[in-house]
């Protein structure tokens, strides 16, 4: 039996669909409730009974950031629909970008600049927007988000309580242009709270109102300014609406001597490093760094994050010596350091056994020293990432302090139990800090032995959640990639099982 052209077209798209949807590693149920589906419609449609609509193709295709692949497999689908005539006028007005369903604006293009000047930091917004949708635009939601101590979420709430961030500080001021004309915006609260605020920005002003209708462009402008004592060293942009072109420059001082990364986050993405790279030039005293990337996923969140080496890092609070200050003493990489994102590099084994036995023995010493500084009475794992070697090493303490530590080179998850268990987790790289972390009950390993000959070792309970913490780390992770989204980190000062046992 012949199946017809849109019959075949209907199929490639299900069949993209379910190759994006897996290299995802995502379920059918997983991707409905991303996409606001019922996850049976979702199987009906992977599985040929239901056709594809528009508004399915959208979603899908914002969700898994197919580059468009998936809405191309519409498309071709849809034109056999329809004729093309009818197809072409209806999309006439459109600039040629899909746009999710219920968003009638589109973001052109995004600049975002970001002054360090000597007593705060001054941020400038440009949108060139276009109202792709039926309604005529009257109010544009912005927000202003501040962490003056983004690695430590204890001290800096408990900062931000007693010096709040004020509209008043803001001195915000935004301007809307279209064909030439510039007018002033005025700005209405929506949400104020201690380091959060969302604003409106209405598309009026005490002259006049000048909505943006359907089919128009014009190009808005806000600025705003924060305290020193109030900004940390980031600066995140969210992609909350269809964009085309994301920029942003940060501008600071070069006396600072200032070192710029990033990180980026998605729907179906962890945290990683920025797929593009963060540029560098200086103009007289002032350092440059510019980043962009096109066609931004929705929901994506982008972070520039800098510290200062020529000035000291902020001082403990009330004094006090943080626990990430004693690891960093004894040489712990801390958060935040590029290496701790990076896959680690295997060994070549035996060629290399010189080698890994040298790294080995570091990490050796360093869980004696360590062992002199805490009682990790639940184990403790150390990677060769962690005392900036980039090599694929590992060892692992089990809480009984008689046993030998586990060593693990070039290790490869085989095996895992389906069930789980969530238990508090702290990391040498980030110990001001405990998280509820779930992890398999046992876990299969194969891992290199000197001699290059591999072996696979059963861990199950405590010893498998340690092992799998430190070969996360060999794979560029850290625990808090692990935690459920909104689950929050807890303030070594306000956690309670310091020296108990997990409890299996």
């Amino acid at each position: 039996m012949t199946t017809s052209p849109l019959d075949r077209a209907a199929d490639s798209f299900a069949a993209e669909l379910a190759r994006h949807r897996t290299e995802r590693g995502l379920s059918k149920k997983q991707l409905a409730t991303l996409m606001g589906f019922d996850p049976s419609y979702v199987s009906h449609v992977e599985g040929r009974r239901h056709r594809p609509t528009e508004d399915f193709a959208r979603r899908a295709e914002a969700v898994l950031e197919a580059s468009g692949a998936i809405w191309q497999r519409f498309r071709e689908y849809d034109d056999l629909r329809h004729a093309r005539s009818d197809r072409n006028q209806r999309e006439a007005s459109l600039p040629g970008q899909w746009m999710p369903p219920g968003t009638g604006l589109i973001v052109e293009r995004e600049t975002a600049v970001l002054t360090h000047t000597d007593d705060a930091y001054r941020c400038v917004i440009r949108r060139e927007l276009y109202n792709a949708g039926v309604e005529p635009v009257t109010r544009y939601l912005i927000r202003v988000a501040v962490d003056r101590y983004p690695s430590d979420p204890g001290r800096s709430n408990r900062h931000h309580r007693e010096h709040p961030l004020s509209f008043a500080e803001l001195q915000l001021v935004a301007c809307r242009e279209e064909s030439g004309e510039r007018e002033t915006m005025h700005w209405r609260a929506k949400h104020d709270r201690d380091a959060f605020k969302e604003i409106w920005l209405l598309f009026e002003n005490a002259e006049r109102r000048f909505p943006l209708y359907p089919g128009r462009r014009a190009t808005i402008e806000y600025a705003y300014t924060v305290g020193r004592d109030k900004w940390g060293p980031w600066f995140q942009r969210a992609v909350r609406v269809p964009t085309r072109h994301l920029a942003v420059r940060l501008d600071l001082p070069v006396a600072l001597d200032p070192q710029v990364w990033g990180a980026e986050t998605s729907l179906s993405a962890e945290e990683g490093p920025l797929r593009t790279a963060v540029t560098r030039r200086d103009e007289g005293d002032r350092a440059i760094f510019d980043w962009a990337t096109d066609e931004p996923p929705l929901n994506a969140r982008y972070r520039l994050q800098w510290r200062f080496r020529a000035q000291p890092e902020p001082e403990a609070e009330g004094g006090r010596v943080r626990p990430s200050d004693r690891m960093r003493g004894l040489g712990i990489v801390q958060r935040g350091a590029d290496l701790l994102r990076q896959p680690a590099r295997p060994f070549d084994l035996p060629r290399e056994e010189p080698l890994a036995r040298e790294i080995v023995d570091r990490l050796i010493t360093a869980l004696a020293r360590l062992d002199e500084l805490h009682p990790f009475t639940k184990g403790v794992g150390i990677a060769a990432p962690q005392l900036d070697i980039d090599r694929a090493a590992a060892v692992v303490r089990p809480p009984d302090r008689t046993a030998e530590p586990v060593v693990l080179l070039n290790p490869r998850v085989v095996d895992a139990a389906p069930h789980t268990d969530e238990q508090y987790e702290g990391c040498l790289s980030f110990f001001d800090h405990r998280g509820l972390v779930p992890r398999p009950l046992r876990l299969d390993v194969e891992h290199a032995q000197f001699d290059g000959g591999r072996i696979i070792t059963s861990f199950e309970f405590g010893m498998a959640r340690l092992v799998a913490h430190e070969i996360d780390h060999l794979e560029g992770r850290l625990y808090v990639d692990r935690m459920a989204p909104g689950v929050p980190l807890v303030p070594i000062e306000e956690y309670r099982e310091s020296g108990h046992p997990w409890r299996y």
